[in-house]
């Protein structure tokens, strides 16, 4: 396999970074669509001004979460054929890990808030407990473990997942 230029390097990242992006933001999206018909429901008056609170939570970090993920788009717009790809790259890297992050928030708190209206809270509190942890073994601690574990598979060379600030270096 022939070596890419940086800027080659820089618009492979940036396509791999966009076809992330479009898999979080269809997630985000149901889930933000989600909480906002959710206090028009015939149910939703039975809630408790505790998950009214957490439906709250859920609905603004679901917000912040579709706002992030959607960013790095207006940014290109912004940059288009500006030649500032890895500016761009950077951003929606940050983008989209804060959004993940909000999305994590999100997902919890509707989580907690559903297991909340139906079972007791102390259930609910340990199933949201478990599916915080759930997506954080998924999100982050898998695949930071997996960062450590070197060059030891030969299938991981030059296509997936490089970080845009080690970019420069390679």
């Amino acid at each position: 396999m022939s070596k890419e230029s940086e800027k080659q390097r820089w618009q492979r990242n940036f396509a791999d970074l966009l076809q992330e992006l479009r898999v979080a933001q269809t997630g985000v999206q149901i889930l933000f669509a989600f909480l906002l018909t959710l206090p028009f429901s015939n149910g939703f008056t039975r809630t408790t001004d505790f998950q009214k609170d957490v439906y709250i939570v859920a609905l603004l970090s679901a917000a912040a979460a579709t706002a992030m993920i959607i960013s790095p788009v207006a940014f290109h717009r912004a940059l288009f054929r500006q030649g500032r790809k890895p500016e761009l790259v950077r951003f929606a890297h940050r983008m989209a890990t804060g959004g993940l992050a909000f999305m994590l928030v999100s997902m919890v708190s509707a989580v907690l808030l559903i297991t909340d209206f139906v079972l007791s809270r102390p259930i609910a509190f340990a199933l949201s407990a478990v599916t915080a942890l759930w997506f954080l073994t998924f999100w982050m601690i898998l695949p930071f473990a997996r960062r450590s574990w070197g060059d030891i598979d030969d299938d991981d060379d030059d296509d997936d997942d490089d970080e845009p600030q080690v970019l420069s270096g390679d």
